[in-house]
C-alpha cells in the first residue's frame, strides 16, 4: 500500500466523535476497528522499511566511516519519519469508508 498518497493529517486533530459512531452505531466498536487497522498499517510499514534497510545490513565493511555516512539509508529513514503515524492513517481510512470490517456476533444475532 502506498501510504504517501493517503490524505491523513500529520498531527493530532480534534474530531467530532459522532463521525466515528455513525458507521457502526457504537463508538467503542469504531475505536476497536481503528485500533486493529492501525496495527495492520504499522506492521506493513515495519515490513516495508525493514526490507528496504535489509540491503544495507547485508554489506559487511570494516570501514566505520561508511557505516555512519550512508546517505541512502538516511534518506530512506527520513522518508518514513515524514509519513503520518499509523493511527492517523487508520482514522482517515475509517472516516473515508476505506476499511472493511464485520462483526460476527451481530451477524449471528441477525441470522437467528
Amino acid at each position: 500500500m502506498d501510504f504517501k498518497k493517503i490524505n491523513a493529517d500529520q498531527s493530532i486533530v480534534t474530531r467530532d466523535i459522532r463521525k466515528f459512531d455513525s458507521p457502526t452505531g457504537n463508538l467503542y466498536e469504531a475505536i476497536a476497528i481503528i485500533s486493529k487497522r492501525a496495527n495492520q498499517v504499522s506492521s506493513e510499514l515495519k515490513e516495508e522499511i525493514t526490507g528496504k534497510l535489509q540491503e544495507f545490513n547485508n554489506v559487511h565493511t570494516d570501514n566505520l566511516e561508511e557505516v555512519f555516512e550512508n546517505r541512502e539509508q538516511i534518506e530512506i529513514s527520513k522518508h518514513y519519519e515524514k509519513l503520518p503515524k499509523p493511527v492517523l492513517i487508520a482514522v482517515q481510512e475509517f472516516l473515508d469508508d476505506n476499511v472493511y470490517y464485520r462483526n460476527p456476533a451481530k451477524e449471528a444475532a441477525a441470522s437467528k
